[in-house]
């Protein structure tokens, strides 16, 4: 007997094959429609990991990541702005009261949609966003590089870091205000359609009860360079994507090696040491991207010259693989993967930055 789905993976799969996977190419070239969104916070998926009390699903690790491939796979712009949402939902959860007792409800429930503006901390110790008491709250100076999913956001986590050395995130509204301005969308070469701006910071006002973390950075950076060490299920998701556009002789040998992939970094996500074996992490990330590699170039192949057409699916998933080597990018998984790329050890460095 075969053990039925989670019910979150059921409804991604649905979702993915009646909206997303049918509108990708479109959305690619036009963008991410709210509607989209919409019916991603109906199916309940913004809650997956989050907990029962504040109307989440409280789901295991291997729920969110089966559900990231599937939307990955469809649209990887949806994917992407709606994954920015699960970071906030888990500093709610572990953060300050005030602002878990009132956001928490909301974003578990998909009532309101969260983006996140902190990958500039990794740049430490240069310091784009500074923080500073000002008053009953803090004032934020300085420029959020890449911001994602400006217009279909309703709110942000944005990091800046204190003169004491500390990070602290704060949900702000997503939309201009005094002391806050976003360029225009950027053009990129993937995932425009994900609507993705840089951010000024001016003197943006932000109260106390606003403030979901604050700690020292020196607290904060393993837990982020842990993450940033596994492999994305976006990869994967992407990756099985481009070989069911392949005959079966072809993408059977792919298939087995990416699902060994698999395997082995979602073993090492769930390893209960998160900061141990570091090296091997590093090396199973490099791999699974030059499997991303492999299976979308051989779907650009197999698909001629028709691939370069802009509404190509192939074409598509191969500048969304591009994209990937780049999210969530260190300087320590730039250096293990140039070193995989160049036929040396990964390694594994110290701390990181963007």
């Amino acid at each position: 007997m075969t053990t039925p789905p989670h019910p979150l993976v059921a409804r991604a799969r649905r979702l993915a094959t009646e909206l997303l996977l049918p509108a990708a190419e479109r959305v690619d070239q036009e963008g991410v429609p709210a509607s989209h969104l919409e019916a991603v916070k109906r199916s309940g998926l913004l809650g997956v990991g989050a907990p029962v009390e504040y109307g989440g699903a409280a789901a295991p690790a291997a729920v969110l990541r089966e559900t990231a491939e599937i939307l990955a796979g469809a649209c990887c712009s949806t994917w992407f702005v709606q994954t920015q949402h699960h970071t906030p939902v888990q500093t709610l959860m572990r953060g300050e009261l005030p602002a878990r007792e009132r956001l928490l409800g909301p974003l578990s429930r998909g009532e309101l949609l969260s983006g996140v503006a902190y990958a500039h901390l990794r740049a430490y110790p240069r310091v784009p966003v500074r923080v500073r008491r000002e008053g009953d709250g803090w004032r934020f100076d300085g420029t959020v590089p890449w911001y994602t999913g400006w217009g279909l956001n309703d709110v942000m986590l944005l990091a800046g870091t204190t003169d004491a050395d500390e990070v602290l995130f704060a949900f702000v509204d997503a939309r201009d205000q005094p002391g806050l301005r976003a360029s225009a969308p950027m053009r990129l070469a993937a995932l425009t359609a994900a609507r993705t701006v840089s951010l000024e910071l001016d003197g943006l006002r932000v109260p106390d009860e606003a403030v979901a973390l604050r700690t020292p950075y020196e607290r904060w950076v393993p837990g982020d360079r842990a993450k940033t060490l596994n492999t994305s299920p976006a990869v994967f998701g992407i990756a099985e994507a481009a070989l069911s556009l392949l005959d079966e002789e072809t993408a059977a040998p792919l298939r087995t090696r990416l699902g060994d992939a698999r395997r082995l970094a979602y073993a090492l996500a769930d390893h209960p040491a998160a900061h141990e074996r570091a090296e091997e992490r590093l090396a199973v990330r490099a791999q699974a991207y030059e499997l991303l590699r492999a299976a979308t170039t051989a779907a650009i192949v197999a698909g001629g010259g028709r691939t370069m057409a802009l509404t190509s699916r192939a074409q598509r998933l191969a500048r969304e693989g591009l994209f990937l080597l780049v999210q969530g990018q260190t300087a320590e998984t730039r250096r293990a993967h140039l070193r995989a790329l160049a036929g040396m050890p990964t390694g594994a460095g110290g701390a990181s930055e963007e």
